[in-house]
């Protein structure tokens, strides 16, 4: 009865005789998670110059549900919020977003109306509640619930709208899929986790603003959301107008319009930016984004970094301690040759080393072919405790990874206690040569090293992405090396202006936008070794994930119109409104992008962006929620000049009303379930409308697409017409 009693106190529930008992696991993941969410909550402030914010004004309550304390004793208080808990016909949790409060129903009589307004309401309905702020008995305080010493006396409850029966508990130890979190996500913004990631994004933001526009005189501008298209970079989505022919194209930053501010002498922009960009959805990437956009006139590098580094710092948020800067700097190659990415994780060691000169006078062959190349190297890194932690086929996944993304063959060699090595190598190998390679690693008995020979990008490559790999075995084995508590930022600069390429080596790409300035002193080389040139660009890159990226851009109209003709042999056409704008006296300028949502879910430690945005796409690119993109009618393309080219295999080029109502349904079946339709959907398929709404009520209880009416079909034609649409959706 003891730990009944205790868990229940976790709960902020006075225990009595009459307890349920609950499965002791189960409760202390409740008491966990409502613990760390409703804290955060509860202890949020909107900014460090106003300790607290009104959050009652205008509201038809006198307090949040996470406000109320042991200093409100005594006082009556009107509350709003949905309901979370009911339990033994006697107490009520309420929660907000700000957090939780009980609420206690009078045992003296008079009281059953309240109860069967605020116990016989479904779960998750919203009711206002005025009472009286009284303790707790003593002994029944809850020190893990902020709002824990105290609970409200009910003297009156109004439901304000009730809930029907919910896909899934908004509670924070039920466990949901992402699909169905997007599929309902009015209902998922609603847990404390969700609250707490917004309310710290809109914080960051608004201290931001107050940065850039209040304390340095940045003018936030508005951009155009419909542009045309750019030369270069990612995909764009275009968007039809009424000019046959003429597309739109959303644009993937303002970047030429932050350009063409600072020749219109606006001097200092800002903006907080939609982006759009057509390419798959990966955990840190959306078609749709947000990032904060900057740009400045007669300003360097240095300018731009210093700039950045007091946003951050200023924008920081209090409960995530503090940072240092200025942050530390790191070229390009450098960070690729001693991690093996752009954008280096620099909380845990295991860099690559170089140790070709160790084995320049080797017979090995595959060491030999790679030495007689002119950019051959033969380098490694050092797993520490390796041989201990890691399984033979976690050293099989290695060597598989490096093989199937790489195409790139790499050696282990398992350091043994009593100095031997257990590799392919060790035969080869004299004992002299292993201690220089020790050495040169600085690797222990104990450890695993990791080869790979070959061409120096490809070999660094390999290495940096198993180092990666191999943190992350190394801490499914309980070793900490990537803390989440510690944020390291770094500054990676002097990238390449051009790269080869990939689907043509010979021709060349710009590394990040063909509005980058080449360093001064690699200029020349612009007209004569492009390949070679450094560009003014810089990265800002926390924890391992690039955050943000900018450059000094071109501000010499002949320079920018060579690198788009001749370097990138592009149509300098479709950026003559730029050229001529840069030969109109435009200011030397530079700028940065960061990118927001990536930043943010950095903070709150998410797995993905789209767990710090409102109404995200899933990963396929779509919104779950609302069903989009959906289907235009051919009447609505018309005025567009736009028609549809379906696919060879279907059987009608534009559907008409009936079948286009039936794809509807199939669509949202699809999004259901986000697999192909097939065979097996056709079996017990609904034959007419009635059907449909039987069989869609029974299979999805929680969900109220579009149900068609059409004439009964036999299960083959259903199928072939629900075909069609997954076609697009595959």
């Amino acid at each position: 009865m003891a730990v009944q009693t205790s868990l229940f106190m976790m709960l902020g529930f006075r225990c009595a005789a009459r307890c349920v008992w609950f499965h002791p696991t189960s409760l202390l993941q409740v008491h966990n998670l409502i613990r760390t969410n409703e804290r955060k909550l509860s202890n949020f402030k909107p900014s460090s110059k106003r300790s607290s914010a009104d959050f009652n004004s205008f509201a038809l309550r006198s307090h949040t549900c996470g406000e109320l304390r042991s200093a409100h004793v005594g006082l009556e208080v009107t509350l709003c919020g949905w309901i979370q808990y009911q339990r033994h016909n006697l107490f009520v949790v309420l929660r907000d977003f700000h957090g939780l409060t009980q609420v206690v129903l009078s045992e003296k009589e008079g009281s059953e109306d309240l109860k069967k307004i605020l116990l016989e309401t479904p779960v998750e309905s919203v009711v206002r509640v005025t009472g009286t702020v009284i303790r707790r008995p003593t002994g029944q305080e809850n020190p893990e619930m902020p709002s824990g010493e105290i609970e409200v006396l009910v003297k009156d409850a109004v439901v304000l709208n009730t809930c029907q029966k919910l896909p899934f508990e908004i509670k924070e130890f039920v466990k949901k899929s992402e699909a169905l979190r997007m599929q309902y996500r009015y209902l998922d913004l609603r847990n404390f986790q969700m609250q707490y990631n917004l309310r710290l994004r809109s914080q960051v933001v608004m201290k931001m603003r107050e940065y850039l526009c209040n304390i340095h005189g940045f003018v936030d501008v508005e951009t155009p959301t419909l542009f045309k298209r750019t030369p270069g970079g990612a995909k764009e989505f275009v968007v039809p107008s009424r000019e046959p022919g003429k597309f739109y194209s959303l644009p993937q930053s303002p970047q030429q319009f932050k350009q063409l501010l600072m020749i219109g002498g606006i001097d200092r922009y800002f903006q907080v930016a939609r982006c759009y960009r057509d390419e798959g959805s990966k955990p840190d990437r959306q078609p749709e984004f947000t990032q904060i956009d900057i740009e400045m006139s007669f300003v360097n590098q240095a300018g731009i970094q210093a700039l950045i580094e007091g946003l951050i710092q200023y924008s920081w948020p209090e409960e995530k301690g503090s940072i240092v800067t200025p942050f530390p700097s790191m070229t390009y190659a450098e960070a690729m040759a001693t991690y093996g990415t752009d954008k280096p994780d620099t909380r845990f060691g295991m860099q690559i080393v170089d140790v070709s000169e160790v084995f320049k006078n080797t017979t090995l062959p595959f060491v030999q072919e790679a030495l007689n190349n002119p950019n051959g190297f033969v380098r490694v890194i050092c797993v520490p405790e390796g041989a201990k932690l890691l399984r033979r086929k976690d050293l099989d996944a290695l060597e598989e990874l490096a093989e199937k993304q790489f195409n790139q063959e790499i050696t282990l060699a398992v350091l043994r206690p009593d100095g031997t090595w257990k590799s392919s190598l060790g035969k080869f190998l004299s004992d002299e040569l292993r201690v220089n390679v020790c050495t040169k690693a600085k690797a222990n008995a104990g450890d695993v090293l990791v080869f790979a020979s070959g061409e120096h990008k490809k070999v660094c490559s390999v290495l940096g992405k198993l180092r990666l790999e191999c943190a992350s075995m190394l801490e499914e084995k309980g070793v900490i090396l990537r803390d989440p508590s510690l944020y390291t930022f770094l500054w990676v600069v002097d990238f390449p202006l051009f790269l080869p390429k990939e689907e043509n080596p010979e021709e060349l790409e710009s590394a990040h936008h063909p509005f980058t300035a080449p360093r001064p002193e690699d200029a020349e080389l612009v007209y004569t070794h492009p390949e070679k040139v450094r560009s003014q660009h810089y990265d800002l890159v926390l924890n391992g994930s690039e955050i943000g990226g900018g450059s000094i851009r071109i501000h010499n109209s002949d320079l920018q119109r060579y690198v788009i003709e001749k370097v990138l042999k592009e149509d300098v056409g479709l950026l003559s409104h730029l050229l001529d704008a840069l030969n109109s006296g435009a200011p030397p300028h530079g700028g940065i992008a960061l990118g927001l949502d990536r930043y943010i879910s950095l903070l709150v430690g998410a797995q993905s962006i789209r767990d710090v945005i409102a109404f995200p796409k899933s990963f396929r690119g779509r919104d779950l929620m609302s069903g989009s993109p959906d289907w235009v009618s051919s009447d609505d393309l018309k005025p567009y000049h736009v028609q549809v080219s379906w696919p060879a295999d279907s059987q009608s080029e534009i559907p008409d009303e009936e079948t286009y109502n039936v794809r509807r349904w199939c669509y949202a079946l699809k999004l259901d379930r986000e697999t192909s339709l097939n065979a097996a959907d056709c079996k017990n398929a609904p034959q007419n409308s009635t059907d449909i709404l039987k069989w869609h009520t029974l299979q999805f209880p929680f969900r109220r697409p579009d149900i068609p009416v059409f004439a009964e079909e036999d299960c083959s034609e259903w199928l072939e017409i629900c075909s069609t649409p997954c076609l697009f959706l595959n």
